[in-house]
């Protein structure tokens, strides 16, 4: 399975790269961002090593890990990013969007394309995992096409996606 390029009506999904370290940086610079998953906003030097460790993959050869940035096409910029962490057919995701580029709809958009490749992919289960009061995380979910489940995970509710198999023929 290959991160490839994607692209909604207004983003560009790009399959991250290390270089994409210093204009991440300031779109992820608002510490409002960690809220609800914890830490801070970090340097584009920790971004950079980061990256390079996400484009370098799982250590774990059962495991693939596809991360990609966003580019507001209108705006010629980076805004957030998209991942999912796959393993048979099994995805995690999850996304991020900047301060100001919230509210306009992207990453709902950006968690549709994702789910929809994850889909074409033949991933059956698809799964994120949102602080119960995070609502605007809730109605990316929802908007993907997740539903919450009743379970938790270090205090998170689990929303999840059970896709129908490929048809070939």
């Amino acid at each position: 399975m290959l991160t490839t390029p994607l692209a909604t009506a207004r983003l560009a999904l790009l399959p991250l790269c290390v270089g994409h370290a210093e204009e991440m940086a300031t779109v992820l610079d608002d510490p409002a961002l960690h809220t609800f998953i914890g830490g801070a906003p970090s340097t584009p030097e920790a971004l950079h090593t980061r990256y390079e460790r996400l484009v370098a993959g799982s250590a774990d050869p059962a495991v693939s890990w596809h991360n990609w940035v966003l580019r507001l096409t209108a705006e010629n910029r980076l805004v957030g990013t998209v991942q999912a962490t796959v393993s048979a057919d099994h995805a995690e995701i999850a996304w991020v969007v900047g301060t100001p580029w919230q509210g306009r709809g992207l990453a709902s958009e950006a968690a549709r394309e994702l789910v929809a490749w994850l889909r074409d992919e033949g991933v059956r289960t698809i799964v994120a995992h949102i602080h119960p009061e995070h609502s605007a995380s809730a109605a990316v979910a929802r908007a993907a096409g997740l539903a919450p489940t009743r379970e938790t995970q270090d205090g998170e509710v689990r929303w999840r996606l059970d896709t129908a198999p490929r048809t070939h023929g």
